[in-house]
């Protein structure tokens, strides 16, 4: 066969002087996991020139618990669910006694011992919130801080996470009972005795139900359309472990083996009163949770279908039943939050699918970077270490964009929506292995 032709490519963004390119100066938004990953990435390919900018008071974002509502959606009992062997950095493991789906403290002691050997503090600046995020003149960008002070940067990397701004359903201000949405749940206090109704079958939701059915007189799950819920693990090891193995296999062929292992593990979601999905367990976002077909099976938790309106305190379902209930938790998602963008600049909040190429690079902006503004059926981490070492590459000349990247952003973006259910909650989805191991051919 002959050879295909190399595909041209883009050259390093230029700035004013040779010195810039050689030395840019590099902001950063967010000391969570993706910018930690960024920071280390960076400097080890000697662009130390950075500030990486955090609004707290400490590194870890999302994994910072706190016992009253703040930016963090973990709660008291959240453990991660991807298995410890895929959620790590390539170069630092976690501790050999960590278990198989360790704990948000566990998770958030990796961090800091993480930040502490690669001495990565040194280039955060803590309680320092970005405001605004203007590009100006030669691709260049300027911080607006939160002390009113303003800086200039040659490039930009957006690392601020996507699960601080709650997503609330439209029918909120109609109940007149307790209302939260599960960022704000903390632990099970205060729902002793209460008839509770979570909606959303989510991560987030099985966890809520899990927990409050634990204390609460009754727990309800309104469950509007199919969804995989899927033990943490398959034949005595983690779930994720068997699905890497799969790997190498076509994806028509992996489907098909993640259909069977799910109904080995589960047998038929409607022996639980749950829709029975009819699409391949990897088109939607799954649900991993060992305890929740558990509880349902026990009578602590009981399944509801979608909910059709609400009134007062009654919520009236789409199958034509009704009930009472002293408190809902909305476990609706979350919208892409990017506060420092003007909203005629970019605003992805309801986007089905967001144009970025390789789920990095902006096709407007091309001093532009995100890390970590992935959904992935895995861990985030790790992937934000590969999407750091491409674009340090980029920044040192060591590997281009392609000629016509903005057209495979735009691509890529509908490539999702077809892979994907269309809809907010997978605007960024992606498979984790396929898209690490593709981010990892292309940096080396």
């Amino acid at each position: 066969m002959p050879r295909k032709k190399p595909l041209p490519h883009q050259p390093l963004p230029v700035h004013t002087t040779n010195a810039d390119i050689q030395s840019p100066r590099i902001a950063i938004i967010g000391a969570g996991c993706s910018g930690l990953a960024a920071i280390k990435v960076l400097t080890e390919n000697g662009l130390d020139n950075l500030v990486c900018f955090e609004k707290n008071d400490q590194i870890g974002g999302n994994w910072v618990y706190t016992a009253s509502e703040s930016h963090s959606s973990v709660c008291e009992t959240t453990h991660i669910i991807s298995s410890k062997w895929l959620s790590r950095f390539s170069d630092f493991p976690m501790p050999a006694e960590y278990p198989d789906y360790p704990s948000h403290r566990q998770v958030l002691a990796y961090f800091q011992q993480y930040a502490d050997k690669f001495d990565l503090r040194k280039h955060i600046r803590f309680k320092t919130e970005v405001l605004k995020a203007e590009k100006i003149e030669q691709e260049r960008w300027r911080l607006t801080l939160v002390d009113g002070s303003a800086e200039e940067f040659d490039y930009l990397l957006v690392a601020n996470g996507h699960h601080s701004a709650p997503r609330h359903p439209v029918w909120r201000d109609d109940f007149t009972g307790q209302y939260f949405h599960s960022h704000s749940f903390k632990n099970n206090q205060g729902f002793e005795g209460k008839r509770v109704l979570v909606v959303g079958a989510g991560n987030s939701g099985c966890d809520c139900a899990v927990e409050t059915s634990r204390v609460a007189e009754r727990v309800d799950i309104s469950v509007r359309s199919p969804q995989y819920i899927i033990p943490k693990f398959f034949l005595g090891r983690p779930t994720d472990i068997f699905a890497a193995k799969m790997i190498w296999l076509p994806r028509s062929v992996q489907d098909a083996l993640h259909k069977i292992s799910v109904r080995v593990q589960v047998g038929r979601y409607r022996y639980y009163g749950l829709p029975e999905p009819d699409f391949p367990p990897t088109r939607s976002h799954p649900t991993v949770n060992s305890e929740m077909l558990e509880k349902i099976r026990h009578g602590k938790v009981h399944p509801r279908p979608g909910i059709e309106r609400v009134e007062g305190r009654t919520v009236r379902f789409t199958d034509g039943s009704s009930s009472e209930y002293d408190v809902i938790i909305a476990a609706t998602g979350y919208l892409m939050n990017l506060p420092f963008f003007d909203k005629d600049f970019i605003d992805w909040e309801n986007a089905l699918s967001v144009p970025l190429y390789l789920r990095i690079f902006h096709p407007a902006h091309k001093s532009l970077f995100f890390i970590g503004l992935v959904q992935p059926q895995g861990s985030i981490w790790p992937l934000s270490e590969a999407q750091a070492r491409l674009v340090a590459r980029l920044l040192k000349g060591q590997w281009a964009l392609p000629a016509h990247w903005q057209q495979l952003a735009e691509e890529e973006g509908q490539a999702t929506e077809r892979a994907f259910f269309k809809s907010p909650r997978h605007a960024v989805e992606v498979h984790f292995l396929p898209y690490l191991k593709k981010l990892e051919k292309l940096a080396r």
